[in-house]
């Protein structure tokens, strides 16, 4: 095996469709991992770029690497929806995401332990770049149902839920900013109505 079986494996998240969506009625199609993932490097390099105008000292290049493989696994394991928590448990859908990841950089080379610790760290939000993504993440989910509902789509409100409950475990002038997105996208909503 060589890097180019992981990256046929990875092609694959251009075609799964982020499950939410289908399990609410909208069509196949309607955003699939890739573009998601797409949408979630974008946001943090824009935040990142925030932040650095703000004096917070970060890594870009940790943001970019974090915000493209935080979603790898769902190439094996799909994209689960929030409800699989509930009835898997959490603990059992982190250990599949885990394995899933960690056989689907099995033949990267080298590279392998630093992508293995990239996952590792977002999952436990252990840096400012990790919690960064994770709100990149969220403010991406948003975006992408503002589209939905501004388009015609109905019956996404618990989509917004998102936007008070997540705790991204920022402070000071990065909650702000993350903060000051989160409630331009709440007034782009009520702006719908």
């Amino acid at each position: 095996m060589t890097i180019l079986n992981t990256l046929i494996e990875l092609q694959r998240l251009k075609r799964l469709d982020r499950t939410g969506w289908t399990l609410r009625g909208l069509p196949n199609g309607t955003e699939s991992v890739a573009s998601h993932s797409f949408g979630v490097g974008i946001a943090a390099m824009l935040l990142a770029d925030r932040f650095r105008s703000h004096g917070v000292d970060l890594d870009s290049e940790k943001v970019l690497r974090l915000a493209l493989l935080h979603d790898w696994a769902e190439v094996r394991v799909g994209d689960m929806p929030r409800t699989a928590t509930h009835y898997y448990g959490a603990e059992v859908r982190k250990q599949a995401e885990n394995a899933a990841f960690n056989e689907i950089i099995s033949n990267v080379g080298e590279t392998r332990e630093i992508y293995k610790q990239l996952h590792a760290e977002y999952e436990l939000r252990e840096s400012l770049e990790a919690r960064l993504v994770k709100a990149a993440d969220i403010i991406d989910l948003l975006v992408q149902v503002l589209a939905l509902e501004r388009a015609g789509a109905r019956g996404l409100d618990e989509f917004w839920e998102a936007a008070t409950t997540t705790a991204f475990h920022l402070d000071g002038v990065e909650l702000e900013i993350v903060q000051e997105l989160i409630d331009e996208l709440l007034r782009a909503r009520t702006e719908l109505k």
